[in-house]
């Protein structure tokens, strides 16, 4: 018996070594959903549709953001905007709308994976401001069936930033379950941030987003590490809500009559990208990252984070060509980025990528993945696969528009 207790120790000491260090977690694969041409909206047909809801101030107002909104003619808007002012459910146009890009994402992703949905052992929602009751994680339980033990999230009003939030919270839970799949998904509804007043600061967002949606499917296994596409490597937080104007500077709130709306404060945006009479160190980023893919928030913001991070046209073109293609999908924008460069046949073997969320709070999260393979773009499915050859395209600054 004394003789067995050597191997008894060491036994447990490599399984004591073994569940204390982090388990990987890898990414298996990720799908993007592409509305339907019913769904795409040109920006004069926005304008045409907001003359006919709004004062003349405001129509001017929401036609100069548009027109220097870098956007193309070919983003997405559900059909509640498209039947303005007609007075509409708003509520319920909402559910539909919603369950229309996340279904949609959600299939698109099983398809590519292989993975059937009672597999998934985690869920994760993100989605700033359309809560229904149940809960939107809830529904994927309900439509896809999933089982009884499932582990469901679902993060609301973390604004732009909450889709790499919702990977750290998967990478979190994936640390505890042994052998599981993590599903994160990640939308906005632009029906319900919908701003029908006329206060300027809140008019600005009803030109910003767009209809999209993202689903990502990671795992814990060791042996879907040879099919997976990347590897998570670095998850980065920050919070600024401390700061009185950093939490103010993306605010939703009620007007004076009444209308909820987001307020988007522009001084306030200007002060956090722009360090003016502060120069700190910044190290050289490209020598650390191959990719880099920025939230497309808006193309003001592109242009401070290209400055401030010292990047070239081609490290943000999968930005820059996703806000023209797609506009602000808010938190699902970085995965649009993603899908671009590998339809672009750009991420090789031991490339790091960079994802960089940030919204309201205020708050920067990035996440870092190592690619695991060489991506074929001849083999991949995403929004970009039928149209990648149109791109990238010089975006005027000055778009012509008429009410």
């Amino acid at each position: 018996m004394l003789k067995s207790w050597p191997i008894i120790i060491i036994f447990f000491t490599a399984l004591y070594l073994i569940r204390g260090r982090p388990r990987n977690v890898y990414l298996v694969d990720f799908a993007c959903y592409k509305p339907d041409e019913a769904d795409m909206m040109s920006k004069q047909q926005l304008l045409d549709i907001m003359s006919s809801t709004f004062v003349d101030e405001a129509v001017h107002l929401q036609k100069k953001v548009l027109q220097r909104s870098g956007y193309s003619d070919k983003t997405y808007l559900p059909e509640s905007i498209r039947r303005l002012p007609e007075k509409i459910m708003m509520f319920e146009e909402s559910r539909k709308g919603t369950e229309k890009v996340i279904f949609g994402a959600i299939d698109d992703l099983l398809a590519k994976t292989k993975v059937k949905a009672r597999e998934i052992g985690i869920v994760i929602v993100n989605i700033g401001l359309y809560n229904p009751t149940p809960t939107l994680s809830s529904m994927i339980v309900n439509h896809y069936k999933l089982g009884v033990d499932v582990l469901t999230y679902n993060i609301s009003g973390m604004g732009c930033s909450a889709g790499l939030i919702s990977i750290d919270l998967a990478n979190r839970l994936l640390q505890t379950q042994v052998s599981a799949y993590a599903m994160v998904v990640s939308t906005e509804s632009t029906a319900s941030g919908y701003y029908l007043g006329k206060d300027k600061s809140k008019l600005v967002s009803n030109c910003l987003f767009r209809m999209g949606a993202s689903a990502i499917l990671l795992s814990n296994c060791f042996s879907d590490s040879r099919r997976s596409k990347y590897k998570l490597m670095h998850i980065v937080r920050t919070h600024k809500g401390a700061d009185d104007r950093a939490f103010k500077s993306i605010y939703q709130e009620q007007d004076e009559d009444g209308n909820i709306g987001i307020s988007l404060s522009k001084g306030q945006w200007s002060k956090i990208f722009k360090l003016k009479n502060i120069k700190p160190y910044i190290p050289d980023f490209k020598l650390a990252f191959e990719h880099f893919f920025i939230h497309a928030g808006g193309r003001a913001v592109l242009d401070e984070m290209e400055k401030n991070l010292d990047l070239t046209e081609w490290h943000m073109e999968p930005s820059r060509m996703t806000l023209y293609r797609f506009g602000n999908t808010s938190s699902s924008s970085v995965w649009y980025e993603l899908a671009y460069s590998e339809a672009k046949g750009r991420i090789k073997k031991g490339d790091r990528a960079w994802q960089i969320g940030f919204g309201s709070g205020f708050k920067c999260n990035s996440v870092v993945w190592h690619a695991l393979k060489t991506i074929n773009p001849t083999m991949e499915k995403n929004p970009w696969t039928d149209e990648i050859h149109d791109f990238p395209v010089i975006v005027p600054l000055v778009m012509d528009l008429s009410v």
